[in-house]
Formats: C-alpha cells, sequence, structure tokens
C-alpha cells in the first residue's frame, strides 16, 4: 500500500523535479541554460567531442556561414538540431536522419559573435553538444537577402537543384532551393522562409525530413549522406510557411542536375 502511495506521489510531481542538471557550458554562453532548458526539455546533455562541428572562427560573411555537423560515430541518433545561442532565431535545422546517416551540411546566418552548435539525441534518450564560438561583424538576420535587393526573388521561388553521388564509404545528396529566407526582421518584409523538407526514396518511403527556420541563409542549401548501399533517385518536397510546396527529384550523376518544381 506504501508503494502505491508514493508511486501516485511521484506520478504527481512536476516534469522539471526529474529534469537532469545541466552540465557547465565549457564555452561560457550567457544564453546557454536558457537555451538548453527549451530545447532538451530536462533530458541527459553531455559535451561531447564525438559530434563534430565545422565552421570557421571568423564569419567573413554574416549572412552565409557554411556549417557541418558529423555524429556518425555515435550509435542510433534520432535527432540534430542546429543552433546559435546569441541569433535572435536561434534555432536553424532540426534534422530527422531516420534512413540517413548522422550528417547534415547547410549554411546559416549570424547577427553577432556567438556560438554555434549542434545537439545530437541518440535513441537512449541522451543529448550529444558540441559547437564552438564564431566572430561576426553582425546583421545576418536583420538585412535583406540578395534576391530581395536584385528583386527577382519571385522568378525563381522554389527552383531546386541537387545530385546525388555514390561513394565507397557513403552516398552524398546534395539539394538547393531558390527561397528568400526572410527573416521578419527586416522593415515592411515578412517573415517568409522554407520550413520543411522531407525527402524519399522511389516507393516512397521517407528517407529524411528536416524542419527548416529563418536563421539558415538564403537559397537553403544542404549535405545529407546516405549508407553507401543507398541507389536510385530522391524525391524532395519541401514546404514554406506562406504554404507554397516545391518538388523535385534528384537523379545520380557526377554534376549538380536541375530537378523540376512544383508550384
Amino acid at each position: 500500500m506504501m508503494a502505491r502511495i508514493l508511486s501516485l506521489a511521484l506520478l504527481a510531481l512536476p516534469a522539471a523535479a526529474f529534469a537532469q542538471p545541466l552540465p557547465r557550458d565549457p564555452l561560457g554562453s550567457p544564453m546557454w541554460e536558457y537555451h538548453a532548458g527549451k530545447l532538451f526539455a530536462g533530458a541527459p546533455v553531455v559535451f561531447d567531442d564525438a559530434v563534430r562541428v565545422d565552421l570557421p572562427m571568423l564569419a567573413e560573411n554574416q549572412h552565409v556561414l557554411p556549417v557541418s555537423v558529423d555524429a556518425r560515430s555515435l550509435e542510433k541518433v534520432v535527432r540534430i538540431v542546429l543552433f546559435a545561442d546569441l541569433n535572435p532565431i536561434p534555432v536553424a535545422v532540426e534534422y530527422e536522419p531516420i534512413a540517413a546517416q548522422a550528417f547534415v551540411a547547410t549554411r546559416i546566418k549570424l547577427d553577432q559573435r556567438t556560438p554555434v552548435r549542434a545537439a545530437a539525441l541518440t535513441a537512449d534518450g541522451v543529448w550529444h553538444v558540441a559547437g564552438g564560438w564564431v566572430d561576426a561583424a553582425g546583421g545576418g538576420c536583420s538585412a535583406p537577402p540578395v534576391s530581395r535587393v536584385r528583386g527577382d526573388w519571385a522568378d525563381h521561388l522554389g527552383e531546386l537543384r541537387g545530385g546525388v553521388w555514390r561513394g565507397a564509404e557513403a552516398t552524398r545528396v546534395r539539394l538547393s532551393v531558390r527561397h528568400p529566407m526572410d527573416t521578419g526582421l527586416v522593415e515592411n518584409i515578412p517573415v517568409y522562409n522554407i520550413d520543411s523538407v522531407v525527402l524519399s526514396d522511389a516507393a516512397g518511403g521517407t528517407l529524411a525530413r528536416m524542419t527548416v527556420h529563418a536563421s539558415v541563409s538564403e537559397d537553403p542549401a544542404f549535405t545529407l549522406m546516405f549508407p553507401p548501399g543507398h541507389s536510385g533517385s530522391v524525391a524532395v518536397a519541401a514546404r514554406d510557411t506562406g504554404g507554397m510546396e516545391f518538388a523535385g527529384v534528384l537523379v545520380a550523376g557526377g554534376a549538380t542536375r536541375l530537378a523540376a518544381a512544383a508550384w
């Protein structure tokens, strides 16, 4: 009877009561605890060199910072989150590899000097975190994209380019979608960005999917890795915050090929 009362009492406790204490941030960010509390919701967190985050120490162009995340040395990665602590839009990409390897590369905007991090969630419920500081001049999120300045963004909206390259250790898939990726932080330009990308095989099975945020650079580009045995074309379906949907098929080849866009 006492054990039953104890069990009921534990069920009545708020989730925060079971939250794991956060490890000390090796980067000393003033926003670490805030973002970690929101992103990890009390789950175990470890700083782990097994998550490799490649990025420059200095952003030569704060509108286009290349970042790659390689968590393939971990087992059973189910989700990867890429975020910048001090950006007004911190999270850039939330990636579910599903049938892909735990690797994603893209380009993001930086609004100031900030830590840029990746967090990989393994099937045991543990978040593995790594990253580093990047110096940036600022304004990456609060300046209009180039296509807005030129005025030709609507002429190319949704154009999809990419390809599939098979290798001995992995099959590489690269794709890019023409889109202004407006942050909503530029006067008179509301937020407007690609928010969902899904990759499927020829039979319609989901290979990978990601949620994309406005802190990803204009004309978002992604490089993903699949097991070396992967063969065949890869279908891409993307959606933006305005309800537009774009689709195409990436095919094998040694060069980037234009795929069809659906309007």
